[in-house]
């Protein structure tokens, strides 16, 4: 199933997309795709007849983030070993973790808005897992019946920001706009592997990521169960896994992003984000 919001920033309605790619409305059984629902919900939403269900919107509609009320964004940095490869440093021996503001979620084809005193923005395609159930200290073995679903992730940076500043990473990843999300929060059922995904993103044409979740450090019920020995994972968290090589600060010479560029993005059965880069004003 694939679960999606559409409408207005702010004013956004459930629907889910039936297999023609409509957009069919949910308004009748949930007044929105929040945690509760997410964690209360998903099963009956599942059994619905969604072709029995009224057509909603036009072509070219916004699409918002898939849930709302998102709680936490906790992202993994360096997982693939290519890309910490690139970055120029080791491979963790453990997740690295950072949190990403939930101020900088916003819908996956919304324009990137590059902040005052940026120099040094980049691209993440990044798998995001919706975690559907509470986790807390919970097993690899158990780690993927807390998952309602898969999303993609742009994990924008500003490296400069990020890096060359004193403190942690969060404040080059938390800008408005840093963390489009969706199209679709695609349901696990569907996932059959989430390890054996390819993810792709371009700027302007060119295509500068590629890559595949099997090369993981960490897989996903790895990173599950050690982020819920630190911290309880509530329904609708959202975990960003990691990007693949070909982000922009790993070209040589860097590449960054300026306003006036194009993204697009995209993960096998998740769909494709595409964005427009504007500057702060």
């Amino acid at each position: 199933m694939k679960l999606l919001r559409h409408g207005p920033a702010g004013q956004e309605k459930p629907g889910v997309l039936d297999s023609e790619g409509s957009i069919r409305d949910l308004s009748s059984y949930v007044g929105d795709l929040s945690p509760d629902v997410i964690a209360d919900e998903l099963k009956n939403l599942q059994a619905l007849d969604i072709d029995a269900l009224p057509k909603a919107g036009i072509a070219g509609m916004r699409l918002g983030p898939p849930v709302a009320n998102i709680g936490k964004i906790v992202c993994v940095g360096l997982n693939y070993r290519d890309h910490a490869a690139e970055s120029g440093m080791a491979a963790p021996d453990e997740p690295v973790l950072f949190m990403k503001a939930t101020s900088a979620i916003c819908g996956p084809n919304d324009k990137i808005i590059l902040p005052r005193g940026f120099s040094k923005a980049d691209w993440e395609v990044e798998l995001g897992v919706v975690i559907g159930a509470t986790a807390r200290y919970v097993t690899e073995q158990q780690a993927l019946e807390h998952v309602a679903g898969y999303c993609i992730c742009n994990d924008v940076s500003e490296r400069a920001f990020q890096l060359e500043h004193e403190g942690q990473w969060v404040k080059g990843k938390s800008a408005d706009t840093f963390a489009p999300l969706g199209p679709w929060l695609v349901t696990a059922d569907e996932i059959i592997d989430p390890h054996d995904l390819n993810l792709w993103l371009e700027v302007n044409g060119r295509r500068y990521q590629e890559g595949n979740t099997c090369n993981f450090i960490f897989n996903v019920p790895q990173i599950i169960s050690y982020i819920s020995r630190f911290m309880t994972l509530n329904p609708g968290d959202v975990i960003s896994t990691g990007t693949p090589p070909g982000v922009g600060m790993g070209q040589r010479p860097p590449v960054y992003l300026q306003p006036g560029d194009e993204m697009r993005l995209g993960i096998d059965g998740l769909g494709a984000q595409s964005q427009h880069v504007v500057a702060y004003s």
